[in-house]
C-alpha cells in the first residue's frame, strides 16, 4: 500500500517516532559484526527520516520506496541536510540495485505491510543485493499486539491537519486495516481525502523459515529495542556466505 494524501504529513503526524533510537540499534548491530559496514539500503524508507540519519553518520545510502509522494519529501529532507542519498522509486518487491551493499534495514513495521505472496520474492531480492556476510535488520509489529488493536480509533493533528483512523483487525485473513480520514486546511476551509493501509500479521516462526530458505542465518529477534513496548520485534539476519 503506497502513501498517497497522507505523505506530506506524515512527519507532521509522527514527531513521536524515536529515530535517533533506531538509528542507534542499526549501528550497535553493525559493531557488533566482524565485517565493514559502509553501503546500507534503507528498504521502504517512507520520507528518509532514518535514511539522512544514517547518511549524516557517514554511511553511503540507498533509500527505497514505492511512494513517489514519500520519496519527494524524502528527497528534500536530504537537501537541506546536506547529504546525497540515492533514492529509487521500486516496490520491495521488485528492487534493484546496481550492486550489492553491506546491510539493509528496513523500519517501523514495513514488513507487516508486505504482501505474504510477496514475502518470499522480497527476502530472494535482499539476498541477490546483500553481501555474503551481510546483515539484514527489519522490525513487524507483533500478532499478538496488531489484534489488541481491533477496533480502536485514534486521532492525530498538528496545526495543518488533522488525523481520525480506525483499526479493524480480521482474524480470517490475519490482517489489519487503518482506514484514514484526513482534514487538512485548504485557507479558509477544510479539504477531506481519505486513505485505507493493511498490515499482515506475521508469526515469528514463520519468518524464520521464510529468512532461512531465502539465505539468511543467525537469526536474531529482539523485543528489547526500540519500541518493544508497544509490540515492535526486531530481526537481525546474516546473509549467508558463499
Amino acid at each position: 500500500m503506497r502513501y498517497g494524501p497522507l505523505a506530506r504529513f506524515y512527519d507532521g503526524l509522527t514527531g513521536d517516532v524515536p529515530y535517533e533510537a533506531f538509528a542507534d540499534y542499526y549501528r550497535s548491530a553493525f559493531a557488533s559484526d566482524s565485517g565493514e559496514f559502509r553501503l546500507l539500503l534503507d528498504l521502504c524508507c517512507g520520507t528518509g527520516t532514518l535514511t539522512v540519519l544514517l547518511a549524516k553518520a557517514g554511511y553511503e545510502m540507498i533509500g527505497a520506496d514505492a511512494s513517489p509522494d514519500m520519496l519527494s519529501v524524502a528527497r528534500q529532507k536530504a537537501e537541506e541536510a546536506g547529504v546525497n542519498p540515492l533514492f529509487l522509486c521500486q516496490n520491495a518487491e521488485d528492487l534493484d540495485l546496481y550492486g550489492t551493499v553491506d546491510a539493509a534495514v528496513s523500519s517501523l513495521d514495513s514488513f507487516n505491510y508486505l504482501e505474504p505472496e510477496a514475502l518470499p520474492e522480497v527476502l530472494h531480492r535482499l539476498f541477490l543485493f546483500i553481501r555474503p556476510g551481510g546483515l539484514l535488520i527489519f522490525d513487524i509489529r507483533s500478532k499478538e499486539w496488531l489484534q489488541r488493536l481491533d477496533g480502536s480509533t485514534f486521532v492525530d493533528e498538528d496545526d495543518d491537519v488533522l488525523c481520525l483512523w480506525r483499526a479493524d483487525y480480521d482474524r480470517d485473513e490475519n490482517l489489519i486495516v487503518y482506514g484514514m480520514d484526513l482534514f487538512s486546511r485548504c485557507g479558509d476551509l477544510w479539504e477531506r481525502q481519505s486513505e485505507a493501509h493493511v498490515e499482515y500479521a506475521y508469526e515469528e516462526e514463520e519468518l524464520i523459515r521464510l529468512l532461512e530458505e531465502a539465505g539468511f542465518s543467525s537469526v536474531r529477534i529482539d523485543a528489547e529495542g526500540p519500541q518493544g513496548d508497544i509490540g515492535r520485534v526486531f530481526f537481525v539476519c546474516k546473509r549467508k556466505e558463499e
